[in-house]
């Protein structure tokens, strides 16, 4: 159970470095507006994520770069960058289901 759901630290690394660390503290809308706002737009089910916006960081990743994402005391999930030529173009990305670390990475969708 998540007690503040506004003071929870988000991270991203590559290859094991910490590219990103960020808190919904610092988030510009509160996470009820912005679950309110997607939910009337698109259908939210459980283990749903919502990613908006991002910590500084932000750079490029390379084929067969690990990445790995979290909620420090949460969750955590790997994922393998294959290469731009794999990937399918994407505007908008509904949904991420979260992969448990037992299963084979997965690709990432780019927007190109």
């Amino acid at each position: 159970m998540v007690k503040d759901p506004h003071d929870l630290e988000l991270w991203l690394k590559v290859d094991g470095e910490t590219r990103q660390k960020g808190s919904t503290k610092d988030m510009m809308f509160k996470i009820p507006f912005l679950i309110g706002h997607i939910s009337s737009i698109l259908t939210l089910f459980e283990r749903d994520v919502i990613l908006t916006g991002t910590p500084p960081g932000v750079g490029p990743v390379k084929a067969g770069q690990q990445i790995a994402a979290g909620i420090t005391g949460l969750v955590e999930v790997h994922l393998m960058f294959r290469s731009a030529s794999d990937q399918t173009v994407l505007k908008y990305i509904k949904r991420i289901k979260i992969a448990s670390s037992t299963e084979t990475p997965l690709p990432i969708p780019i927007e190109t």
